[in-house]
C-alpha cells in the first residue's frame, strides 16, 4: 500500500455578512440535511441517517459537476457525518464519509462569528476551514477559489432570504 508522503491539505475560507447576525446565519448551518437551500450548484442534499443538526448524523449531497482527466462532465456525490455541532460557539464540523470525488481523509468546519463585543450585533462573519489528503490532479490554490466562490455565492443567498423575511416581518 503506498503511503502518501504529501502533508495534508489545509485552508480556511472567510466572508462578511453586514445585514445578518450570527444568531441569524447559525440555525441556517445547524440545519445540516439543508445545505441545497443556501449553497450554489448543490441541488440535492438530505438525510441518510439521524436526526438533522445532531452529531453522528449523514447527509447525502449531489448535484456538483465533475470534470474527468478524459474532459467528460460528471455529477459529484457524498455522504457527510456530523462530527460535533457547539450552538454556544457556533461551529459545526463534519467528515466525508463516502465520495466519487477524489477526497480521502476530508474534515471540514464551519464558525459564524458575531460582530461586536457582545456577540447580538448586526453582521457576522462565517469561516469555513477544511483538511484533506492532496487529490491526484487538483490543486489546492484551484480548490481554496472553488470554497471562496462557494462561500460567497451560500452568503448572499442567506442574507438575501433574512432581508427577505424582515421586510415581510415589516409590512404586516
Amino acid at each position: 500500500m503506498e503511503q502518501n508522503s504529501q502533508p495534508k491539505w489545509e485552508s480556511k475560507v472567510s466572508t462578511t455578512l453586514t445585514h445578518a447576525s450570527a444568531d441569524q446565519i447559525w440555525p441556517l448551518f445547524e440545519d445540516f440535511f439543508n445545505l441545497h437551500k443556501w449553497f450554489p450548484a448543490l441541488p440535492t442534499c438530505y438525510g441518510i441517517h439521524g436526526t438533522n443538526g445532531e452529531v453522528g448524523c449523514i447527509r447525502y449531497c449531489s448535484g456538483f459537476k465533475l470534470r474527468s482527466e478524459d474532459s467528460v462532465d460528471s455529477v459529484g456525490w457524498a455522504t457527510e457525518r456530523l462530527i460535533a455541532s457547539d450552538p454556544i460557539d457556533r461551529t459545526i464540523a463534519y467528515e466525508i464519509v463516502d465520495c466519487n470525488t477524489g477526497l480521502k481523509s476530508y474534515v471540514s468546519k464551519v464558525k459564524i462569528v458575531a460582530e461586536g463585543d457582545d456577540g447580538q450585533g448586526q453582521g457576522c462573519d462565517i469561516e469555513w476551514s477544511f483538511s484533506v489528503e492532496p487529490v491526484e490532479g487538483w490543486v489546492l490554490e484551484d480548490m481554496v477559489k472553488t470554497y471562496e466562490n462557494g462561500l460567497q455565492g451560500m452568503a448572499k443567498k442567506m442574507e438575501d432570504a433574512i432581508r427577505s423575511t424582515e421586510q415581510a416581518g415589516q409590512g404586516e
